[in-house]
């Protein structure tokens, strides 16, 4: 890809967040949408593409009376709209569309319109892991993690650590699920959910939504908003069972999409000033900031602990609270997303001072799936 070729003009999420229960799923994506749309100035015969995940790109487009001549419907989990705006990135600049709408709504917590997460007998999760009794995230990611621990020498309180620190940069956000303190001790003390899962170490359940709208470089400026540069891009794909990971201590898929976005973005580990990784679960920002490069293999914990991505830190991480406290209806990837981009405009509630470069990772499925956006704020 092309470095800065091409930017994110429009971006916002739901009108509310957490508790919706009068707006269904499709609802939720126009919200966002349309939300998105005024933010650039745009309306819905300027938009020539569209990306989603969750319902039919072909949905999306004929309730919102778009007439595209590009259409996405990767759904690869909750990093979905990372690769979406990989591929709107490369669609824009082979001339397949000029201004694409990437858009996300779950109804999470009220369920309305909401589809399950069941899975068909059929399939291998249905053969060779539900049979045995795993069936939902928090039964899923046990694998893995607990290996981690056993590898590493990482203790609850550390995962317990990830939370505390998230809680504090979502106290600056008003727009937070959750913002009252909370203290290790109060993490290992909220109730089991599957071992070594507390309740506070697992992601919030909620109802909400967002969208981006990206363009060429070149157009950027004609739009109202601060433009906000793609500068590298990955993808990758691992495995639809948690099982059968490459290594339980470390995502195959992060490391080949965190990679690929590096190289193609040209920059160092000390060139980010901010960065979001998917937390669905307190062990995920361990992976991330190891299989990214920022620490290495077992040192994440005590890179956390030293408060490298807490407030003031060297290293500014999941700044909205990520998806344990700030938001997660289902599918996260699209809040970091949309928190990279607050941080490269300059908006953000916890705005980290002269940031330049964010990085929003994300994941799919339970270790399934990943994608990695480079953003700058510089052309």
């Amino acid at each position: 890809m092309m470095q800065n070729s091409v930017a994110v003009v429009g971006a916002a999420e739901t009108t509310n967040m957490g508790k919706i229960p009068d707006i269904s799923v499709i609802g939720l994506h126009a919200d966002a949408a349309l939300n998105a749309m005024a933010d650039a100035g745009l309306k819905p015969s300027d938009i020539d593409g569209v990306a989603t995940a969750g319902i039919s790109p072909v949905e999306l487009a004929h309730y919102l009376g778009i007439k595209p001549t590009y259409a996405d419907g990767t759904s690869v989990g909750g990093c979905s709209f990372m690769l979406h705006v990989r591929h709107a990135a490369a669609a824009i600049n082979a001339g397949l569309a000029k201004t694409i709408l990437i858009t996300h709504g779950e109804s999470g917590r009220s369920r309305v319109g909401a589809g399950g997460f069941g899975r068909a007998p059929s399939s291998l999760m249905g053969q060779f892991e539900m049979p045995y009794g795993v069936t939902s995230p928090p039964t899923m990611f046990t694998i893995p993690v607990l290996r981690y621990m056993k590898t590493y020498g990482v203790t609850e309180a550390d995962l317990a650590n990830v939370a505390v620190i998230q809680r504090e940069w979502a106290a600056l956000n008003p727009r937070a699920s959750f913002k009252d303190a909370i203290t290790v001790d109060d993490v290992l003390n909220s109730p089991m959910i599957a071992w070594p899962f507390r309740m506070l170490m697992c992601c919030l359940v909620t109802d909400g939504g967002g969208a981006l709208i990206l363009t060429s470089a070149d157009r950027a400026k004609d739009f109202p908003q601060k433009p906000v540069y793609i500068l590298g891009t990955g993808e990758s794909v691992e495995t639809p069972l948690v099982s059968q990971m490459y290594d339980f201590t470390s995502s195959t898929a992060f490391k080949i999409s965190g990679k690929k976005a590096f190289e193609e973005a040209g920059i160092t580990h000390a060139d980010v000033d901010h960065l979001m990784i998917y937390d669905a679960f307190a062990h995920l920002p361990l992976y991330g900031l190891e299989d990214l490069g920022f620490c290495k293999p077992g040192e994440a914990k005590d890179f956390i602990r030293e408060r490298n991505t807490a407030i003031g830190g060297k290293l500014p991480l999941n700044t909205n609270g990520g998806g344990l406290s700030y938001m997660h209806s289902g599918m996260y990837g699209m809040y970091a997303l949309q928190e990279s981009v607050r941080q490269m405009r300059g908006t953000a509630a916890a705005q980290v001072q002269d940031a330049k470069i964010s990085i929003a990772h994300g994941v799919g499925g339970m270790f399934a799936a990943s994608g990695t956006i480079v953003f700058t704020n510089e052309k």
